[in-house]
C-alpha cells in the first residue's frame, strides 16, 4: 500500500481497490476486437475522503496477488502456506 496525500487538499488518501482498465477502443467496423488485442492494465485506485479526488497507480504484482509464505522446519525452504506437505522435501505438517 502506498502512503500518499491528496494533491488537491493534502488529506491522506485511502486505498479503494484494485481493478483492470480495458485498453484499446471499440470501433464501428471492428467492434470490440481492439479490446481483445490490447488487453487490460491492472491498477490500484486511491480516493481522497475529503474532496473525492481519485489517483490511479500501476499495480504492484507482489502486493496482493502473492500467497503468504512459510518456512519448512525440515529443509528450510519457503513455500505457500496452503500446502499440507512441503513441496521440496515432502515434510508432512499434520503428521499423518
Amino acid at each position: 500500500m502506498r502512503k500518499i496525500n491528496c494533491l488537491r487538499c493534502g488529506t491522506k488518501m485511502e486505498y479503494a481497490k484494485r481493478t483492470k482498465l480495458q485498453l484499446g477502443e471499440a470501433g464501428w467496423i471492428l467492434g470490440d476486437l481492439p479490446h481483445l488485442i490490447h488487453g487490460a492494465m491492472e491498477v490500484d485506485i486511491y480516493a481522497c475522503p475529503d474532496c473525492g479526488k481519485l489517483e490511479f497507480f500501476h499495480a504492484d504484482e507482489a502486493e496482493e496477488d502473492t500467497m503468504p509464505q512459510k518456512r519448512c522446519p525440515k529443509c528450510g525452504k519457503f513455500h505457500d502456506v496452503d500446502w499440507p506437505k512441503c513441496p521440496f522435501c515432502k515434510h508432512d505438517y499434520y503428521g499423518k
